[in-house]
């Protein structure tokens, strides 16, 4: 069954039980261990730059730079690739909400609204509709990609990416017994869980958790303005740190400082609009201090974000938004279009959807770019308490145990949106999926190999400018 293919609507507990197990027929649990690259296959460093086009072309060279740095970080800058190899893929007919860039990296820790620290998806550029089965595989090739880049041996990177599916299958299993409001409300608490009341964790990883969490909790507005502002002339702005961090001064350096500083409040003011009356009525008592461009991520490298500066009571009392812009998903071309005209908004309404606590300043925009063309974005906190387990640093067990943790989060986003009790019943209680997708995880981790040596093929040979950074 393909991507597009959708299964008749079921109506009761039976018919979706029904549906999910009809859907092995035309599209077998084992199906994914047989992948292979789709014939006609394109080159991936013409899908790479393709992607950076639309991209500020001074700085794609620092994304080619971070994807370079080894397979994994290709792995992550590589979801076009990805999507267009699973795209002709079979699968079970059953959409979700789908993160579209689900690898482990992707995963963190945050402050929920009642200022609880939470565990969950944290990147929603590629968000759309789609099968299921793409974010599992995204995630369960990500695992055996980034324990390849740990050295680990075969029987370890397989034991990680076991462990991280039969979390998802298992968790998708419980969550279709649940009622709908249970399954809204649940969510993976970190403070719960160093307690010991949301699942037993070990010494080690307790220990690393409080680690986490505690750096989480440091990561604030007040933290940021510390780390990116400066005062000249009594004045406090955002430092320049080329190419990283450049002040939108200083790339316009021509324009009008009350010219600037009145753009930029139509910008704000498109934000608010987009806002509940509440959030707009706390965001417009802050006034406008500054703004700069900032390179963030490695899949994100080049496309345009924002760091803008906002002072309430006075300068101890700092609000730092991040405003970054919002293409089409890489999945569009393989799913179809968003049904969301501006992709900022895409983004905002599918994490809100797949997120059991969202950043309460989430918004978005449309504007006109200081380059004359339109584009869209998203709004959200810079900082908020968040958090990211260090991956490099996990020896087997604590990631199959990180995989785990996972597993669980992305089948209680896909069971918000999707027909949880027709997932669980195709994925059956049973390892066959399981067993699948570690055979396909292999399979993709050798593909994506190949990708990232022909990146590096290409940059020896002058193709792409490549710049650290």
């Amino acid at each position: 069954m393909s991507a597009a293919t959708a299964v008749s609507a079921p109506h009761t507990t039976a018919e979706h039980k029904a549906a999910g197990k009809s859907a092995r027929r035309t599209s077998p649990r084992n199906s994914p261990a047989a992948w292979e690259p789709p014939s006609g296959r394109p080159d991936p460093v013409d899908v790479v730059e393709q992607e950076s086009a639309s991209r500020v072309p001074e700085l794609v060279p620092i994304r080619y730079g971070r994807m370079l740095v080894s397979p994994f970080t290709f792995y992550r800058g590589a979801a076009a690739i990805m999507a267009a190899d699973l795209a002709g893929s079979p699968t079970s007919g059953i959409t979700v909400q789908l993160c579209g860039d689900a690898h482990l990296s992707n995963f963190g820790v945050f402050a929920s609204p009642d200022r609880r620290l939470v565990f969950d998806l944290n990147d929603f550029d590629e968000t759309h509709e789609g099968p299921w089965e793409w974010d599992v595989q995204r995630l369960a090739a990500s695992l055996e990609i980034g324990a390849r880049d740990r050295g680990f041996a075969p029987k370890q990177r397989r034991a990680a990416v076991l462990a991280t599916v039969r979390r998802y299958r298992e968790a998708m299993r419980a969550f279709a017994g649940m009622t709908h409001l249970d399954v809204w409300y649940a969510r993976m608490d970190v403070e719960e869980a160093v307690a010991g009341r949301a699942g037993r964790l070990s010494r080690e990883d307790a220990k690393a958790t409080r680690r986490l969490a505690e750096k989480a909790r440091g990561k604030n507005s007040v933290r940021a303005l510390s780390r990116l502002t400066e005062v000249v002339d009594g004045r406090l702005r955002i430092a320049s740190a080329p190419p990283l961090i450049e002040r939108m001064s200083d790339l316009l350096p021509d324009a009008d400082a009350k010219a600037l500083t009145d753009r930029i409040q139509v910008l704000l003011d498109q934000y608010l609009a987009s806002l509940p009356d509440d959030r707009r009525r706390l965001v417009s008592s802050y006034r406008f201090v500054d703004m700069a461009r900032k390179v963030v991520g490695v899949g994100s490298v080049g496309t345009r974000a924002w760091v803008l500066l906002l002072e309430g009571r006075d300068d101890a009392d700092p609000l730092v938004l991040q405003a970054k812009e919002a293409e089409a998903s890489v999945l569009e071309e393989h799913v179809g279009p968003s049904r969301y005209e501006n992709h900022g908004e895409r983004v905002v309404q599918g994490q809100r959807l797949m997120q059991a606590a969202s950043d309460v300043l989430l918004g978005w925009l449309h504007t006109t770019g200081i380059d004359g063309q339109p584009r869209d974005f998203y709004v959200r906190q810079l900082w908020d308490g968040k958090g990211s387990a260090d991956v490099a640093t996990m020896e087997p067990d604590r990631l199959a145990r990180y995989g785990e943790a996972c597993g669980w989060t992305l089948a209680r986003a896909h069971a918000r949106s999707g027909d949880r009790i027709a997932i669980a019943a195709y994925l059956g209680s049973g390892a066959a999926y399981d067993r699948a997708l570690a055979e396909f995880a292999e399979r993709y981790a050798e593909q994506n190999d190949a990708d990232f040596k022909a990146l590096e093929r290409a940059v020896d040979a002058g193709r792409l400018s490549v710049q650290p950074g």
